[in-house]
């Protein structure tokens, strides 16, 4: 009976120790898969992502209203007003690291094709959105910037139309950077939604629509 108690002990012990490492398997395929991701939170842009060890030079708020939004047919589909946040670091002399947030609503217009691209719209799927992105600056940061470089710095009304043409467009990167400034993205991602419904824009993937 002692024999049969010890080895019943025995085998729950392997079998325990097979779960935990089992378990722990699991866990660590799991976290490669993450990490290995340009942006696990897709609609967001991560400022872990970003070397913030430097100099921050820009943390600034901006309202834009009036700007004009393409979708994956190729044209444009709704019309935004957002708030947009703009943060960056300095890398070395003349490397900088952008992090751009956004947060807003979006009017769709009647007759353009979804942003999906999976039929056409009434223009009553209006709905909401939030995303950024993530940018590599080389260039001159001015001695004397357009914009403060922190706060606020307003609202700014493009002034869009349906075809894409926006009389008033307003480059941040023009207000603290000099002439020659070279801005690549690194990843950008938005999620817009209406109803149950969301479309996924990123550069890692689209998917959904809002329809």
């Amino acid at each position: 009976m002692a024999k049969k108690q010890e080895s019943n002990r025995v085998h729950a012990l392997v079998l325990a120790a097979s779960t935990t490492a089992l378990l722990l398997s699991f866990w660590m395929f799991v976290r490669s898969t993450v990490d290995a991701s340009p942006n696990p939170n897709p609609g967001t842009a991560n400022a872990s992502e970003c070397d913030t060890s430097g100099k921050q030079v820009v943390n600034v708020t901006e309202k834009i209203v009036q700007t004009v939004d393409s979708g994956e047919g190729g044209n444009y589909w709704a019309f935004d007003n957002l708030n947009r946040h703009i943060q960056v670091w300095q890398v070395n002399d003349s490397t900088y690291c952008a992090l751009v947030q956004n947060e807003g609503t979006f009017d769709s217009q009647a007759g353009q094709k979804s942003p999906g691209n999976t039929g056409t719209l009434t223009g009553k799927e209006d709905g909401n959105f939030k995303g950024g992105y993530r940018a590599t600056i080389t260039g001159v940061f001015k001695d004397n910037p357009s914009w403060k470089t922190n706060g606020s710095v307003g609202t700014h009304d493009y002034q869009c139309n349906i075809a894409g043409s926006c009389g008033n467009y307003v480059s941040w990167v023009d207000q603290y950077f000099g002439p020659g400034a070279q801005f690549s993205y690194e990843w950008w991602g938005w999620t817009y939604r209406y109803k149950n419904n969301t479309w996924v824009n990123a550069s890692d993937g689209n998917s959904g629509d809002i329809l």
